[in-house]
């Protein structure tokens, strides 16, 4: 079994792919990394995110319901208006629209 740090690089590695203007989900990313019941994990990850040089998009990893839940790490309301400078709309903390902003890790980087 890998261990955390492992696993969060390997998680920091799909994030950077996802490319502007759209979204995954925790659970989507854990699946594709062969993890499936370790959303929670990639949520810890997300946040220890924040200290990485170069920043990563962060703010492109929600729910999988396209809620925002974890914009209380970013701050304000930075990870909507980052989304939003993305053109995604969001209203009451979704995302709307959310299937056709939505980037599936396992079909997009399937090899």
């Amino acid at each position: 079994m890998e261990n955390k740090y492992t696993f969060y690089e390997n998680v920091f590695d799909v994030v950077r792919q996802i490319p502007y203007g759209k979204v995954t989900s925790y659970g989507a990313i854990a699946k594709y990394l062969g993890s499936a019941k370790s959303s929670r994990t990639v949520g810890y990850a997300m946040n220890a995110s924040h200290q990485l040089i170069p920043k990563i998009a962060a703010h492109r990893v929600v729910n999988r319901n396209g809620m925002l839940t974890g914009k209380i790490h970013f701050g304000g309301n930075a990870m909507q208006q980052s989304l939003e400078a993305e053109g995604i709309i969001i209203v009451e903390d979704k995302i709307q629209n959310f299937s056709s902003h939505y980037w599936d890790p396992t079909i997009e980087l399937a090899i």
